[in-house]
C-alpha cells in the first residue's frame, strides 16, 4: 500500500465511468472532520459516483442504563426490552446524517449504521464484503497525522490495511492523504502539499532558506515530485534536468513561502487542539471522579450486603434452630398421638360393651314401657302427647268458672284454682278470639307439653274445646307480687338472685330448643311463678305465639298488629322492625333485673340506672327494704342488666356465654352466704360484719365508727365514699384494728365450737 500527500489544489478525482460505490465514514454531525470530508467528497466525488453511502459505526450494545443511574447487561434482559433500546440507538445515529444529506442536494444518497467496538476493523469489512471502490474519512485538526500517523487510530489503521481495489482519502483542513496511485485529487484553497516536516523553520525568512539550502529544498522538492508522480525510475537528460531543476526550485521557494505564510494558521489549529484536548481532559477527569463516586457507592452497597446476608445467616440458623426444635415437639406429639390412638381403640371397645348392653336395657325397658303404655293410654286421649280433659271436668274442677276460684287475670285470659284427679292444678281459660283457632291451638299445645324443665311451669293438659290450658299450682303466686311490696315479707337479696340464675338457665333452655328455638315473647314478673319453696318457674310458655294474630279488644297491651307483649317489656326492635330473635327476651330480662334491684316499675329504670353507675351512687336507687345488699355483686348485676337492655340485638351480651356465667357465680356467692347465715345465726350482733353479715376475721373501724371485716371494708372503701350503714359522708378513708373485738370473737368461736362438740 502507497501513502502520498496530494499537493494539486485545483484537480479532480479520475474515476472511471463504470459503476463506481463512493463510501462517506462520518463520526457525528458536529464534527468539524466529518463535515469537511462530506463537502469534500461531494465535490469532488459525487458527480461520477452512481452510488454514494453514509456510514456511521455504532458500538455494541451490550448494556442497558436504568432510571437509578446503573446498567444492566443485556443478557439478563428480555429480548424485546434489547430490539426496542437498539431501535431507539440506531433511529438517533440515522438523524447524524440529516445535515449531510442536505450538503449533497440530491435525493439518492444512501445512508448505513453499522455496529461493532473497533470502527476500523467494521469499515474494513464492509469495504471488502461490498466492493467498495472509494472510502472518505476525515481528520479533526491539521497535525492530526504529525501524530497519530504511525499509531492505532482509525485513519492511520484503514490506510494501512484497505485493499488495492479501493481508493482511502482522508480530509483534513490542508492535508488530503490517500493510498491512490491516482495523483489528481488534491484539496482546495489552502491545502498545502509539501510535508510540515519539510517547512520547519517559521522564523527563517524565505530569502535565507534560497540562499543557504536551495539546493536541498530543489532536490527535496524533485525527488517528491518524483515521488508523488510515480517517476522516480525515469531516465532524464542532464541538460533538460538542469533546466527543470531551476524550474522546481522556484517552484519550491514560493511553496515554501506560501508554508510560511500558512504558520500562523497552524499554530491556530494547533491551540484549538489543545483547547480540545484541555476540555477531552476535564471530562476524563470528570468522569474519573464519578468513576470513584461509584465505586464508593458500589463498596458501600457491598458492606450493606454483606451485613444483610450475616443476618439473613443468623435468621437462618436461628429457623434450622426452631425447625430442629420443632422436629423434637413433633416427635414427642407424635408419640402423645401414639397413645392417645391406642386410649381411643380402649375406649372404643368399652363404648361398643356399653352399647351393647344400652341396646338390651334399651329393649328391656321398650318392653316394660310397652306395657306402661297401655295403661297410659286408657288415662290420656288418643293424642297421648298430653292429657285431653273434657268440657265438664274443667267445670266442675273450677266450681263452673266461679268468680271466687279466679286467682288472676293476665292479656291471654282468666286463670282458676282448681283440682283434679286430687291435684290442685291452675286453669288458664284463654280469650274465645284465641281459642278458635282450634288447629294452631292444638298444634302449639302439642309442642308445649313436651317442654319439661325444672324450671317451666309443667302443663298438665288441655281442653280444646273451650280454649283451657291446666298447669301444676304454684302456692306463692308470681314474682311480681314480691318486687312491688305487695307481699308483707320481701325476698332477700340472694334469694333474688337466685331467682334470677333459674329464669336465665329456663330461657337458654327454650332458645336451645330443637329444631327451632323458642321465643317467650313476654317474659314479665307476671309469668315468673313462686312454688311452696319459693322456686321460680317461667309461665305461659307459647302463649303469645298462640294469639299474636288476634288481638282483643278490651287488651291495652297490644297494638294493631302482629306484634306480643307487654309494654315496658317488649324489644324495642321487635317494636320497630317486627323481627323475632332469641335475644328479644334478653331486653325483658335485663328489665326484670333492674326491677329485683329498685323493686320499681319498669318505666324509665334504664336511664336511673345508667345515671346511678356512672355517678356511684348505686346504692340510694337500691330496694330499700333489703338493708344487707352486697354492693359490689349488686353493681355486677346492674351493669350487666344495661347490656341486656341496649337498643340493638346484636349490642347484647349472649346468654350461655356472658349472663349464666355471671348469675351462676353470683349464685353460688348467694348460697354460701346463705348457708353460713344458717350456720351462725347464734352469734351475737355485733360480731357481724354489717356489710357481708359474717363473722368477722379481722375486724377493722372506720371513720364512721362502725366495725367492718378488713376486707370487706377496703372494697367498699375502693369504690364508695360514704359510709355502708349511715349513707353519710366518710371524713377519710383510714381504718383502724379492733383488736378488743377481735379477741372477743376468738373466745366466742372457741366457746362455740366446745358446745357444738358437746351437742353432737
Amino acid at each position: 500500500m502507497k501513502v502520498k500527500v496530494d499537493g494539486d489544489t485545483g484537480g479532480s478525482p479520475a474515476l472511471a465511468t463504470a459503476n463506481i460505490t463512493v463510501a462517506v465514514a462520518v463520526k457525528s454531525d458536529e464534527g468539524r472532520g466529518s463535515q469537511r470530508a462530506v463537502k469534500w467528497a461531494v465535490e469532488k466525488l459525487l458527480p461520477k459516483a452512481n452510488r454514494f453511502v453514509f456510514i456511521h459505526v455504532m458500538p455494541i450494545i451490550t448494556t442497558i442504563p436504568t432510571p437509578s443511574g446503573e446498567y444492566i447487561p443485556v443478557d439478563g434482559l428480555e429480548a424485546n426490552v434489547v430490539k426496542l433500546y437498539t431501535g431507539d440507538k440506531r433511529a438517533k445515529c440515522e438523524e447524524i446524517f440529516i445535515p449531510f444529506k442536505i450538503l449533497c442536494k440530491r435525493k439518492n444518497v444512501e445512508t448505513l449504521v453499522l455496529e461493532g467496538n473497533n470502527p476500523a476493523t467494521v469499515l474494513l469489512k464492509y469495504v471488502n464484503d461490498s466492493g467498495i471502490k472509494c472510502l472518505v474519512l476525515g481528520s479533526f485538526s491539521p497535525g492530526y497525522f504529525a501524530r497519530k500517523l504511525m499509531g492505532s487510530s482509525v485513519p492511520s489503521i484503514i490506510l494501512k490495511h484497505a485493499p488495492d481495489c479501493c481508493d482511502v482519502y482522508v480530509v483534513s483542513s490542508n492535508k488530503l492523504m490517500t493510498n491512490s496511485l491516482n495523483p489528481l485529487l488534491a484539496a482546495e484553497g489552502g491545502l498545502c502539499t509539501i510535508n510540515k516536516q519539510q517547512s520547519s523553520a517559521s522564523s527563517a525568512s524565505a530569502e535565507s532558506i534560497f540562499d543557504n539550502r536551495s539546493s536541498s529544498v530543489a532536490a527535496n522538492h524533485l525527488n517528491s515530485l518524483e515521488f508523488v508522480h510515480g517517476n522516480s525510475s525515469s531516465y532524464v537528460s542532464p541538460q533538460h534536468r538542469t533546466n527543470r531543476n531551476l524550474e522546481d526550485v522556484t517552484t519550491g521557494l514560493e511553496a515554501v513561502k506560501g508554508c510560511h505564510s500558512s504558520t500562523y494558521s497552524e499554530q491556530l489549529d494547533i491551540q484549538d487542539e489543545v483547547e480540545r484536548l484541555r476540555l477531552e481532559l476535564q471530562d476524563t477527569l470528570a468522569m474519573y471522579n464519578q468513576a470513584c463516586e461509584d465505586l464508593t457507592h458500589a463498596r458501600n452497597k457491598v458492606q450493606l450486603f454483606s451485613s444483610q446476608y450475616l443476618e439473613e445467616s443468623e435468621k437462618v440458623n436461628f429457623a434450622k434452630k426452631r425447625e430442629e426444635n420443632l422436629r423434637k415437639i413433633a416427635a414427642e406429639e407424635k408419640e402423645k398421638h401414639i397413645e392417645a390412638e391406642k386410649e381411643v381403640e380402649m375406649a372404643r371397645k368399652l363404648l361398643s360393651k356399653e352399647v351393647y348392653e344400652r341396646q338390651i336395657a334399651e329393649l328391656k325397658a321398650l318392653q316394660q314401657s310397652l306395657e306402661k303404655k297401655k295403661i297410659v293410654d286408657a288415662l290420656l286421649s288418643s293424642d297421648g302427647r298430653y292429657r285431653r280433659f273434657t268440657r265438664g271436668e274443667i267445670e266442675v274442677a273450677t266450681d263452673y268458672f266461679s268468680e271466687s276460684k279466679m286467682i288472676g287475670e293476665g292479656a291471654s285470659g282468666k286463670v282458676y284454682k282448681g283440682e283434679l284427679d286430687h291435684t290442685p292444678v291452675a286453669i288458664k281459660v284463654l280469650h274465645s278470639n284465641a281459642s278458635a283457632k282450634k288447629e294452631e291451638f292444638l298444634k302449639e299445645v302439642e309442642v308445649l307439653s313436651q317442654l319439661h324443665h325444672p324450671h317451666i311451669v309443667l302443663l298438665l293438659g288441655a281442653c280444646p274445646e273451650n280454649g283451657c290450658l291446666v298447669y301444676e299450682y304454684m302456692e306463692n303466686g308470681n314474682l311480681e307480687d314480691y318486687i312491688l311490696e305487695w307481699n308483707s315479707k320481701p325476698l332477700s337479696w340472694f334469694s333474688r338472685i337466685r331467682i334470677l340464675f333459674e329464669v336465665a338457665c329456663a330461657l337458654a333452655f327454650l332458645h336451645n330448643s330443637k329444631p327451632e328455638p323458642i321465643v317467650h315473647r313476654d317474659l314479665k314478673p307476671g309469668n315468673i311463678l313462686l312454688d311452696k319453696n319459693f322456686v321460680s318457674k317461667i309461665g305461659d310458655v307459647g302463649l303469645a305465639k298462640i294469639i299474636s294474630d288476634v288481638v282483643p279488644e278490651n287488651v291495652t297491651e297490644y297494638r294493631n298488629s302482629v306484634l306480643a307483649g307487654t309494654l315496658g317489656y317488649m324489644d324495642p326492635e321487635y317494636q320497630r322492625t317486627g323481627t323475632l330473635r332469641p335475644k328479644s327476651d334478653l331486653y325483658a330480662f335485663g328489665i326484670i333485673i333492674l326491677q329485683l334491684l329498685s323493686a320499681r316499675r319498669p318505666n324509665g329504670l334504664i336511664m336511673k340506672f345508667e345515671n346511678a353507675v356512672n355517678s356511684n351512687s348505686l346504692v340510694d336507687i337500691l330496694d330499700k327494704s333489703v338493708p344487707d345488699w352486697p354492693l359490689i355483686e349488686a353493681e355486677e348485676l346492674a351493669r350487666m342488666a344495661l347490656k341486656c337492655c341496649k337498643l340493638r340485638c346484636r349490642e347484647r351480651p349472649d346468654l350461655e356465654t356472658e349472663v349464666l356465667p355471671l348469675l351462676k357465680r353470683l349464685s353460688e356467692y348467694a348460697d354460701m352466704h346463705t348457708n353460713v347465715e344458717k350456720n351462725l345465726i347464734q352469734a351475737p350482733i355485733p360480731y357481724l360484719c354489717p356489710i357481708l353479715q359474717e363473722v368477722m376475721e379481722d375486724p377493722q373501724i372506720a371513720a364512721d365508727g362502725f366495725t367492718y371485716e378488713h376486707r370487706a371494708i377496703k372494697l367498699w372503701l375502693d369504690r364508695y365514699s360514704v359510709s355502708p350503714v349511715t349513707k353519710h359522708r366518710l371524713q377519710h378513708k383510714l381504718v383502724t384494728p379492733n383488736r378488743t373485738l377481735r379477741l372477743a370473737i376468738q373466745e366466742w368461736r372457741s366457746t362455740f365450737s366446745i358446745v357444738q362438740i358437746k351437742k353432737n
